[in-house]
């Protein structure tokens, strides 16, 4: 086992181990994959102040997102098919989150189920909604995440239509998936993940197929979910979906200050400033460069959070300078379970935490609420 200090490192192992197809699903964004690359290269911009002499005793990265206690503001992103990174992998990363005291979003296109990851942990974990045409299903899936007691729902909103993602494409990542002589020859040389998916009977989208109607395998759920994402998507849909949550909301894909100032309207609990990690609009800003103007936009009236590019605990301290009380980190999570399963998703929160401590420490700081974006090298970082 090769020595894991980065996540580069849990990066290059991934690779090695996931089928093409799925890893390609993770690591890549839309069209020229632009924007996936400026979330990741526009954090490297950012410099940062170092202090001295200041007592480094006695630090904590402990905060809250959302009223909940949290070991480091960090969740887990909801991301679709990660138990295809590695055999039953929500339940791994929702295990690791758990022990690890930080929050767990579950994706609507998860392989896992709602119901599967209630069985298997016990802190609640929030979940991701997408908005559907079958009002009925997403009724169902509402009541199905309250009886779970999850913490929060967040509703995505930039899948109105879905981007163009070529590698997906030519991989032949379908529902079910396309059996290519290119592909078996690929799964035939990855025994360690195809032995994982032998031990499990979670093969496909679990909280879809057997809980609405007409959708009883993969194939018939390809044809649900083609006709199903809704352009339709406006203000008042979110209303309804908070009218039948009753709890707390989170907005995702907030990447303009008018659409935040709608979002406070909408009474929602948080908002994520995110690209939907450069899968969508390809040639849209970064994450972090979005951040302070949205920040500043809406003050105090919501909680704001970040994804999108986050590879390090540097990266999660240089968003909360920037205003950000919460940031998700999901091809981290990946790259993690891919690599190791549940210790790969551990280790991956491991680093980021040992990175967001002694950097902030550096930076002249023992508790991560005292840091303010005095942190940063002016004119190194996106303003207002």
């Amino acid at each position: 086992m090769p020595v894991i200090t980065n996540i580069e490192d849990l990066r290059v192992l991934a690779e090695k181990r996931v089928p093409r197809m799925f890893y390609d699903y993770a690591d890549s964004g839309s069209w020229t994959e632009g924007t996936y690359r400026a979330n990741e290269a526009d954090f490297h911009k950012i410099k940062l102040r170092q202090r001295v002499a200041v007592n480094m005793e006695n630090r904590t990265t402990a905060t809250k997102m959302v009223g909940l206690d949290v070991k480091m503001p960090v969740a887990i992103a909801p991301v679709g098919l990660t138990g295809m990174q590695s055999a039953d992998g929500e339940i791994k990363a929702a295990r690791a989150a758990e022990k690890f005291g930080i929050p767990f979003i579950l994706s609507t296109m998860s392989i896992c189920s709602i119901e599967d990851v209630a069985a298997n942990t016990t802190a609640p974990f929030m979940y991701q909604l997408y908005m559907m045409r079958d009002r009925e299903a997403m009724s169902n899936m509402i009541e199905r995440a309250r009886k779970a007691k999850c913490s929060a729902l967040v509703l995505t909103l930039d899948l109105q239509v879905i981007g163009q993602r070529h590698k997906d494409l030519k991989n032949g990542l379908t529902a079910p998936p396309s059996p290519t002589i290119a592909n078996i020859i690929n799964l035939l040389m990855k025994p360690r993940w195809c032995l994982g998916m032998a031990g499990t009977r979670r093969h496909t989208f679990g909280n879809l197929v057997g809980h609405v109607k007409g959708v009883s395998n993969m194939r018939s759920l390809a044809s649900w979910t083609n006709e199903q994402f809704d352009p339709r998507l406006s203000w008042e849909d979110v209303a309804w979906v908070k009218a039948q949550w009753g709890g707390k909301l989170i907005l995702k894909g907030i990447q303009d200050v008018e659409d935040a100032k709608l979002a406070v309207q909408s009474g929602a609990d948080a908002i994520v400033v995110s690209n939907h990690g450069g899968r969508q609009l390809d040639g849209a800003q970064s994450s972090i460069e979005a951040l302070p103007a949205i920040v500043a936009a809406v003050g105090p009236d919501i909680e704001v959070w970040m994804d999108g590019g986050i590879r390090s605990g540097q990266d999660v301290l240089k968003a909360w300078a920037l205003g950000a009380r919460g940031t998700l980190i999901g091809r981290a999570m990946v790259y993690g379970l891919g690599a190791m399963g549940e210790e790969g998703v551990t280790k991956a929160l491991q680093i980021i935490h040992k990175e967001l401590d002694v950097t902030m420490a550096f930076c002249g700081h023992t508790d991560i609420n005292t840091v303010t974006q005095n942190i940063l090298l002016p004119g190194t970082f996106p303003t207002a």
